[in-house]
């Protein structure tokens, strides 16, 4: 027995730091991580035009949405103006691409440039935070949406501008299907960035500023530095999900970038986890499902006498708002940490299934 014991022991075992920051701690998840995408490089070719757009929407709004868990989930700061840099973003890269930069170029250099304007508006938290940084970031939202309505030049004004497709060596990623691989090796790439950036030292000097600035800085860590820093990555995150939503809509508009637009993109990172990559996924996976769930129990009881009485076919837009502040709401009381807790609490669950404990 003891024998037995002592070749096949139980449990996992972590004998340095690189094996307790990795990004997969088994070899199971990986595998199951990589069978995950390789299923997701056929869904064009089984699914229609209505669940590509779904899933290349989720795409492109995780990866903006991943930026802001970064700032508001791993580093403790706040910013209700997040919108707007997925809006520069979009702008910037149409901007590149109508004075001659490829798309393909173009789309890198939308993010680096939102990442300049975006740590020019955290310049502020350095001395501020909370309700003060709150109230910072809200102005960088009105401001930017100004800019957005009178720079003609960069925008197209209150007209919005156009843009171009994706391509790549003369190949036009001018479908739904094709831009879906577009999206995703995006998202790939930019999810593994900041699950690396978490394992490093300065993914670690963010949370440490999160969980306790005093303590961060009395270890001789420079808050100015990493509180400016995250808002610059938060904005590249948000530039290239940006650009990507340019280039598919093939058209910018300077009112879809309101503050209800960064209210929603608090709502992903919270129903889905703060301080959570993958939860930032979840997040988005459920706030862009919400409205279509919600437009679907619509139409199932339009016609009927709960349609006549709520006439909810007249107020179906106003319904969508009021079912997604509600869920929010009810996240924070019931689930405050999120569906990435609730994730692993299933996976702990199975992982010791049929024994309790």
């Amino acid at each position: 027995m003891t024998a037995l014991s002592a070749m096949t022991p139980c449990g996992e075992f972590r004998t340095s730091y690189r094996q307790d920051t990795t990004i997969f701690p088994t070899a199971l998840s990986r595998n199951l991580m990589l069978a995950m995408v390789a299923v997701l490089c056929l869904v064009p070719l089984v699914a229609d035009r209505y669940i590509l757009d779904l899933m290349i929407r989720i795409g492109m709004l995780s990866i903006a949405a991943l930026g802001l868990n970064i700032l508001v989930g791993f580093t403790g700061q706040i910013s209700i103006g997040h919108a707007v840099f997925f809006g520069f973003g979009a702008f910037a890269s149409a901007w590149f691409v109508r004075h001659g930069v490829p798309v393909v170029a173009a789309i890198p250099l939308a993010g680096l440039a939102t990442t300049v304007v975006g740590m020019v508006f955290g310049l502020p938290a350095a001395r501020l935070k909370g309700l003060y940084l709150a109230i910072a970031t809200l102005a960088a939202q009105f401001i930017l949406e100004d800019f957005f309505a009178r720079a003609q030049w960069f925008t197209g004004g209150v007209a919005g501008t156009i843009t171009e497709y994706f391509s790549i060596f003369g190949f036009y990623f001018d479908t739904g299907e094709r831009y879906f691989y577009v999206v995703l090796a995006y998202m790939v790439v930019m999810y593994v960035m900041a699950w690396n950036l978490m394992r490093s030292r300065d993914g670690r000097a963010l949370v440490a500023i999160r969980d306790h600035y005093l303590s961060a800085e009395m270890m001789g860590i420079n808050l100015t530095k990493y509180r400016t820093l995250s808002f610059g990555i938060s904005s590249f995150y948000a530039g290239i999900g940006g650009a990507l939503y340019a280039h598919y809509l093939l058209f910018v508009s300077v009112e879809a970038f309101n503050i209800l637009f960064s209210i929603e993109f608090l709502g992903m990172i919270i129903i889905g986890g703060l301080g959570s990559v993958i939860g930032s996924l979840f997040g988005t996976i459920f706030m862009v499902m919400l409205p279509e769930v919600v437009q679907w129990g619509a139409d199932a009881l339009s016609g009927g006498w709960i349609d006549r009485t709520l006439r909810l076919s007249n107020s179906i837009s106003f319904l969508r708002e009021m079912v997604i502040g509600a869920v929010i709401i009810l996240f924070l009381i019931f689930e405050p940490d999120g569906l990435a807790h609730r994730w692993r609490m299933i996976k702990a669950y199975w992982k010791l299934y049929p024994f309790s404990h």
